[in-house]
């Protein structure tokens, strides 16, 4: 995750009230505040105001909003081809909101480079779980026969899906799961989906970077609009 360095800026604590300071505030490394809950109030308060929960077990709750963001507009998603050939074999089933839980279980016990550990705390899981029963969490799972081999979840805005992790347990699961997220996106007419921070994988579907004003005015514009 990110590393919280010091910095010139005091990073506020939150407290029992449920609100934000403004994004432009957060440090270079994209901390905005530490502390608060992870309510479905208070999480869904930060994700409409492009702030995201990310922090280790032994860690206070920590809030980001970095600066660029890293978005995905569905129609540019990128299929190449050997991700076409899977696509034609009929080889994954997907389904959706099946097994959430297993799906957010998964993301935070697979194996990922450069990273120890996990930031999907059982807290974390939990305060998931609780959105997804309410209505705001989604999963997206990938079948092999009868083996969850792969999948993603987040937070649906209505208009922008807030995309949290994804895994694979087998080549090209998460992929594919992602694409066809995209695919029924674009029919939905979604604005785009918050992939949050650079990665080649993301890059290599299409993802790309964008500055935080720019992804605000996006997310809060249609946000008001509707």
């Amino acid at each position: 995750m990110l590393e919280a360095r010091p910095s010139q800026k005091s990073i506020p604590f939150l407290s029992g009230h449920i609100r934000f300071p403004d994004v432009e505030t957060a440090n270079d490394e994209g901390l905005l505040a530490v502390g608060g809950d992870l309510s479905t109030e208070r999480l869904l308060l930060a994700y409409e105001s492009g702030i995201f929960p990310w922090f280790n077990d032994d860690s206070l709750i920590l809030w980001w909003s970095p600066d660029p963001r890293m978005i995905l507009v569905p129609e540019r998603v990128h299929i190449s081809k050997s991700m076409q050939k899977v696509l034609r074999e009929n080889r994954f089933r997907l389904t959706k909101n099946t097994c959430f839980e297993r799906v957010v279980k998964h993301c935070s016990t697979i194996a990922r480079e450069h990273q120890e550990g996990t930031w999907i705390t059982l807290e974390l899981q939990k305060a998931y779980a609780e959105l997804h029963r309410q209505g705001f969490a989604t999963s997206y799972e990938v079948w092999e026969a009868d083996r969850l081999v792969g999948g993603l979840f987040g937070v649906d805005l209505g208009h922008v899906f807030c995309g949290e992790s994804m895994f694979s347990l087998i080549s090209n699961a998460s992929k594919f799961a992602f694409i066809k997220l995209a695919e029924e996106l674009r029919e939905k007419n979604y604005l785009f989906i918050d992939c949050q921070l650079y990665t080649d994988h993301l890059a290599s579907l299409g993802a790309e970077e964008i500055p935080r004003k720019e992804f605000i005015v996006l997310l809060k514009g249609q946000h008001q609009a509707g």
